[in-house]
């Protein structure tokens, strides 16, 4: 990776690394678009929406505690923020939305909230599964159709940490995205991801100071320069999706399936390679914590179509084993 550094757009003073903007003040506060959906079943905002949070300070996507959810989004039609509520008295979402992506947004909010997710083509056949859905009957599986917002994160999320993965996409989309546009409030400190030109244009030393080695570095610039091949994906079916993904050296099984999961929303793609789901699926359903990829899709075939389904219950159930093993150390390239 070259470490040159090449010219980037224009975009706002940059203080310590982060974008200055006078706190209390709106950002491109525009009329909002908006739009009332009422969904045809149960709905809990914070279940569905989770999987697109990065870590709690991930500025791409906020919850406060008037139960909205916030979310800053690069759309085919550009960057736009999305603010969601429930009101669960009258069945029904609002939302706002503004910037030149708010449209596409709110066109897309019933898919966003599950509306074209299938859960009664889930049938659970242990009685774990079968007590969890009975218990949360709002989570839906989002489709956001958007595969670079989710693809970059998982590419950074590879072989470290959460911790160092959510660390790493907090300060390159502060540094290299832009302000969130609307009366976004300043103490959320939202941005929207960077465009990709400017994935490519990051300098090595940037991506360094962020923990993330060449290799996944190097993955994301061959996503971001094919990123019009990626976008493609949102429209396939997940297992053509995932082949697209996976054509790019760097990109195998665990990622693909992590991002179809969002962007496509797959009720059957299954996170193989990862260090702890196995074991957890392993425990659920067979008290067997020592198991690895091969056992845990043994015990996830009675669910072949909703296997990714399967899972999110699972791990929602509460029944996970205790960590006896060590876990991933962390390391700090950073300080190298």
């Amino acid at each position: 990776m070259s470490s040159r550094f090449a010219p980037r757009p224009t975009r706002p003073t940059v203080r310590g690394g982060e974008t200055a903007i006078p706190q209390g003040t709106p950002r491109l506060a525009t009329a909002a678009r908006t739009r009332t959906w009422t969904p045809p079943h149960p709905l809990n905002l914070g279940l569905t929406l989770g999987p697109l949070r990065r870590g709690p300070a991930d500025p791409t996507f906020r919850a406060t505690p008037d139960g909205s959810a916030w979310r800053a989004s690069r759309t085919p039609a550009g960057p736009g923020t999305l603010r969601v509520a429930f009101r669960t008295k009258a069945n029904t979402v609002e939302a706002e939305a503004w910037g030149p992506g708010a449209g596409w947004l709110l066109d897309q909010l019933p898919d966003l909230l599950g509306g074209s997710d299938t859960p009664e083509d889930f049938t659970p056949r242990h009685r774990l599964l079968a007590a969890t859905a009975h218990r949360r009957p709002g989570l839906r599986l989002l489709r956001t159709g958007l595969v670079l917002e989710s693809l970059i994160p998982s590419i950074l999320e590879q072989k470290v940490t959460t911790d160092e993965a959510y660390r790493a996409w907090r300060l390159l989309v502060r540094k290299y995205g832009e302000p969130a546009p609307g009366p976004v409030p300043a103490q959320l400190r939202m941005h929207v991801m960077p465009d990709p030109r400017t994935w490519t244009l990051i300098p090595s030393w940037e991506w360094h100071k962020a923990g993330v080695d060449d290799k996944r570095a190097s993955t994301i610039l061959r996503a971001a320069r094919r990123a019009a091949r990626m976008e493609e994906a949102a429209t396939m079916s997940p297992p053509e999706a995932q082949a697209r993904l996976e054509l790019i050296p760097g990109i195998g099984p665990w990622t693909s399936a992590e991002t179809v999961q969002r962007s496509n929303g797959a009720p059957d793609a299954v996170t193989v390679g990862d260090l702890h789901l196995p074991g957890i699926v392993g425990h659920a359903l067979a008290g067997d914590r020592t198991a690895d990829d091969e056992e845990m899709l043994r015990l996830l075939a009675p669910y072949e179509g909703q296997r990714h389904r399967a899972a999110r219950l699972i791990l929602l159930s509460g029944r996970t084993p205790a960590r006896r093993q060590p876990r991933m150390p962390v390391g700090d390239i950073a300080a190298l």
